[in-house]
């Protein structure tokens, strides 16, 4: 009962650092926004799988209490990792002076957010469509940063705005809407937690006037994978109103297509096409990346089993591919993927290393990906497990990486992961130089997150997050203490 009352007096805390300071509080990258009581519980219960002990509320209501109180600006803080350095760098200080400290230069800032605010439209309305809708939506705060304001489809029904609306609102994998939605059907507006979508109708990328709806300089998001060269993608930049445009799948030529986390920073003002890679480039990249930092990968094998998709037949028909005419729902469909050569795309030191291979399965969504590796250096289980626990907590990497070791997990137990990818450390093999690694990933909302992460780098609204992420020196002196 004291634990329910301490979440209970958090929830107000919680909602009012978002709505009046636009500052985001989280648990080890697990958002506190809009929680309730028993998921408040579960959150900092579910923190030993992290820290190997259960996070306590009577530690962490007195942090929100300070900062509630400092009138900071905007930011993103992880109460865990604050509570965590707190514990160990507090050098006899108070908590209220400890938090003045680490968080000084956002301390009275309250109401001032120099992010700018940028417009973003959603090219085609589909799963992932839906799901950065979803995300947008829920990261509105106070009106800064990304600002969602239209969709573009082509006209399916007569009801085809109640019928946009009813997807949003339900989904069959994720849930229902966290929230309200209102359509308006004369004004062809849906009207989402308070987040205005104007409904455009289109058949061509090159045909909208989004001045029109008071939309410039917006950042189009093209979720349909129609075109994925530059000559088709940049029929977007001809609509007045458009400054940008990135793909929600991997690009053709020359395109820089982007994992967040690896090579996000690559991305320059130039850069007008975007594409933000695969759901499975973005899930294993990351996790090579650490490994090859630390023991070098000769050459490796990816082999993911993948949740089947709506390119496919639910049916036995006609499929211009190879095998995806047979029915999704009942068989496993050996597939081509090219996510192992994506790779180099974002991380060229692995150029001509991988091979992969896809299997599609009858789930719905999570996926998995098997990384078959042959290391320069040996190491052993516990090893590789300790280091990528680490780098999931520590490093640069945190928000693409995370670290299971639970012997009950399957894959609906990932569903709505914001990871790009989960590392099972139960299921690792190493022998040597030899290394298998499996990692689930959420192949529809963990690539969302990702693609929201490209959205923001790309306008440039990150908000500052605290305690800062491991600097390059200091996850430098993670690879040789892990060593």
């Amino acid at each position: 009962m004291s634990r329910e009352a301490a979440a209970e007096e958090m929830i107000p805390l919680i909602g009012r650092l978002y709505r009046e300071n636009n500052v985001v509080t989280s648990v080890h990258g697990r958002s506190l926004i809009n929680q309730s009581v028993v998921s408040l519980l579960k959150l900092h219960r579910w923190a030993r799988q992290i820290d190997s002990e259960e996070l306590d509320l009577e530690e962490t209501l007195p942090i929100l209490r300070v900062l509630d109180s400092l009138q900071l600006g905007a930011a993103s803080l992880d109460l865990a990792r604050l509570n965590e350095k707190f514990r160990s760098e507090a050098a006899g200080r108070s908590l209220e002076a400890f938090l003045r400290d680490e968080l000084a230069p956002i301390v009275g800032q309250r109401g001032a957010d120099p992010r700018p605010s940028t417009d973003v439209v959603l090219y085609g309305f589909g799963r992932i469509g839906r799901l950065v809708a979803r995300i947008l939506i829920e990261h509105a705060g106070g009106g800064h940063g990304l600002r969602l304001r239209a969709i573009v489809v082509r006209k399916g029904s007569d009801k085809d705005l109640v019928k946009r609306a009813s997807l949003l609102r339900r989904d069959s994998v994720h849930g229902p809407f966290e929230g309200t939605i209102t359509v308006d059907e004369e004004n062809n507006t849906i009207l989402a937690n308070g987040t205005l979508i104007q409904v455009i109708y289109s058949d061509s990328p090159a045909a909208v006037d989004y001045t029109a709806y008071g939309i410039d300089n917006a950042i189009v998001v093209d979720n349909t994978g129609k075109w994925r060269d530059e000559a088709g993608l940049s029929q977007h930049l001809e609509s007045k109103g458009v400054a940008r445009v990135l793909l929600t799948a991997p690009g053709k030529g020359g395109l820089p297509n982007i994992v967040h986390g690896i090579n996000h920073a690559d991305i320059s003002e130039a850069d007008r096409i975007v594409t933000a890679a695969s759901c499975t480039t973005n899930a294993i990249t990351p996790v090579l990346k650490a490994v090859n930092d630390k023991y070098g990968v000769v050459h490796g094998h990816v082999e993911t089993v993948h949740s089947f998709t709506n390119d496919q037949n639910l049916t036995d028909n006609f499929h211009k591919g190879d095998r995806r005419g047979r029915s999704a729902a009942l068989n496993m469909v050996l597939t081509e993927t090219g996510a192992a050569k994506a790779v180099a795309k974002a991380l060229p030191e692995l150029a001509g290393k991988l091979t992969g291979n896809a299997i599609r399965v009858p789930t719905p969504d999570v996926s998995m990906a098997i990384l078959n590796l042959t290391l320069q250096n040996e190491t052993t289980k516990d090893e590789v497990n300790a280091y990528l626990r680490d780098v999931s907590l520590h490093s640069e990497l945190r928000k693409q990486i995370d670290y299971i070791a639970s012997p009950e997990v399957v894959s609906t137990d990932f569903v709505g992961s914001r990871r790009a990818g989960i590392v099972d450390g139960l299921a690792t093999i190493s022998n040597g130089k030899n290394l298998v690694l499996y990692v689930w990933y959420d192949n529809e909302f963990g690539y969302s997150c990702q693609v929201v992460r490209v959205l923001e780098e790309m306008a440039g609204v990150n908000a500052p997050s605290f305690p800062a992420q491991t600097t390059e020196r200091a996850q430098q002196e993670l690879l040789a203490t892990t060593r």
